[in-house]
């Protein structure tokens, strides 16, 4: 336990906390309102437009006070596109297209996942954002689900609203009165998980990011640095709610959230805004707290509907949270480290697969993530390189020759590299039948060498250094001179 934790009486505090977590989704690679690839690029921009954007009165009539203290920082703002993965509708030159089905498909596994009412009938709304990161000015976002809840070993903690949305565009650089920013993550969907604010200690919002973490990469969600952002709000005395961005390392939360409260001690009269996390734990002044007033109607799309039919047949395909995963994969016999590395390589559903056409779980966890990573770091290959020389499928196939006894598991690795040198899959599975004279009389030279050895030493040697010959062939060998 943190020594700031045990300093803090949360009670005595009236500390109130809650979370809102954004997690991009995997949506057959395309974006929310359009069918422009969901891809980020590295490579220079085919042109480049300049906006201004302007405070718009939301739904109620006012305008939002964020949006008033955005717009008189008077910034000019500039968004690079390119011909291929950028259209009109990023640019707010076009109307948005019909929602992403994927998208609210998987936006629903996780509305169920965390026992919340799903909104039968839902409006796309607006919400006014004019800090340069959307190009009209606004994000359109709407409400998929409500008042629900997950589990932790500290009890229930409530789960307000859950949001499906753009996200928003990526900043490149920024200068005093201008920012650039890139179209390629604009529109990318995304899900907005808001919490209760029911957290009681700043260990239980750890936990609870941890809890709804599990259940969002228990779905078809996007990995890696940027795909996940956190934010944490905190209030003590029934004082202001302040809004902390960027708390995205999970470990850093509970400081994040401590020194917030020892920062509202000592200012007493703390006003409700945005700020910004520090590496240090520490947050700073970002920007007023935004209210109801930025929102308002989405009118160049109709009402959402979503059917009972469409829940029922998202309920079908309701994923299994990762610790039911872990277990299934433990029975079969794999260790931590290789199930941990399924889930990091994102690579559970390939090995579930490869796994219907070979039993054989140890094997199959090696062909799919020792064996490439070796032969490319020999050959050196970067790992994009090798994952297209070694496709799935080619994978696939090595792994049904195995099957079909064309090729041996000792021959694997061999059959690989020969693919990786640029081999088509039917030369390098060819291998000449050896004498089994020839055979024995490596194998004998080999225990020559190396006397008094055990046989499952000398196995190991062997495999290692006479190809086109199974273990079972290997260790009848063995056995005449090995007692």
């Amino acid at each position: 336990m943190p020594e700031q934790e045990q300093i803090l009486d949360y009670k005595k505090l009236k500390f109130k906390c809650g979370l809102e977590i954004h997690q991009q989704l995997d949506a057959d690679n395309k974006k929310l309102f359009c069918d422009c690839p969901a891809l980020l690029r590295q490579d220079k921009a085919d042109y480049i437009v300049q906006r201004k954007l302007h405070a718009v009165a939301g739904e109620e009539g006012s305008v939002d006070l964020a949006a008033q203290y955005q717009s008189r920082l008077d910034k000019e703002f500039f968004y690079e596109g390119y011909n291929d993965t950028t259209c009109l509708v990023e640019l707010d030159e076009e109307p948005p297209h019909e929602i992403n089905e994927d998208a609210l498909k998987i936006a629903l596994q996780i509305a169920l996942l965390m026992n919340m009412k799903i909104q039968p009938i839902t409006q796309v709304m607006r919400k006014t954002v004019i800090d340069g990161s959307n190009t009209g000015g606004f994000q359109r976002t709407t409400l998929i689900a409500r008042d629900g809840f997950v589990e932790t070993e500290e009890g229930k903690f409530g789960i307000t609203f859950l949001y499906l949305e753009e996200d928003a565009a990526r900043i490149i650089s920024r200068e005093k009165n201008k920012e650039t920013y890139r179209l390629d993550r604009l529109g990318i969907p995304l899900v907005e998980v808001v919490t209760e604010p029911d957290i009681k200690t700043s260990k239980q919002a750890q936990k609870v990011a941890l809890k709804i973490g599990e259940i969002l990469r228990s779905c078809k969600v996007k990995r890696g640095i940027g795909t996940i952002r956190q934010d944490v709000s905190v209030s003590i005395n029934n004082g202001n709610r302040v809004e902390i961005k960027g708390a995205q390392d999970i470990d850093l939360l509970p400081t994040i959230v401590e020194k917030e409260v020892q920062r509202q001690e000592k200012e007493k009269n703390v006003k409700a805004e945005v700020r910004n996390a520090l590496p240090n734990g520490e947050t700073e002044f970002l920007r007023p707290m935004p209210g109801s007033a930025r929102m308002y109607p989405e009118t160049d799309l109709f009402l959402l509907k979503i059917s009972r039919d469409l829940i029922n047949e998202v309920k079908k395909t309701l994923p299994k949270l990762r610790k039911e995963v872990e277990e299934e994969l433990m029975v079969k016999g794999l260790n931590h480290e290789m199930i941990k590395l399924l889930f990091k390589e994102n690579a559970v559903e390939d090995f579930k697969e490869f796994l219907k056409i070979l039993d054989k779980p140890q094997l199959i966890a090696k062909i799919l993530l020792v064996l490439p990573k070796e032969i490319a770091s020999h050959e050196k290959l970067s790992d994009e390189r090798i994952n297209e020389l070694l496709s799935k499928d080619i994978l696939s196939d090595v792994i049904l020759a195995v099957k079909k006894k064309k090729i041996s598991e000792s021959q694997i690795k061999e059959v690989l590299e020969k693919i990786a040198k640029g081999e088509e899959l039917g030369e390098a599975i060819k291998f000449e039948k050896k004498e089994t004279g020839e055979i024995e009389e490596k194998i004998a030279k080999i225990i020559k060498e190396k006397p008094g050895l055990s046989a499952n030493a000398y196995m190991g040697l062997v495999m290692k250094e006479v190809h086109g010959i199974s273990g079972k062939e290997a260790m009848e060998i063995i056995g005449k001179w090995v007692k």
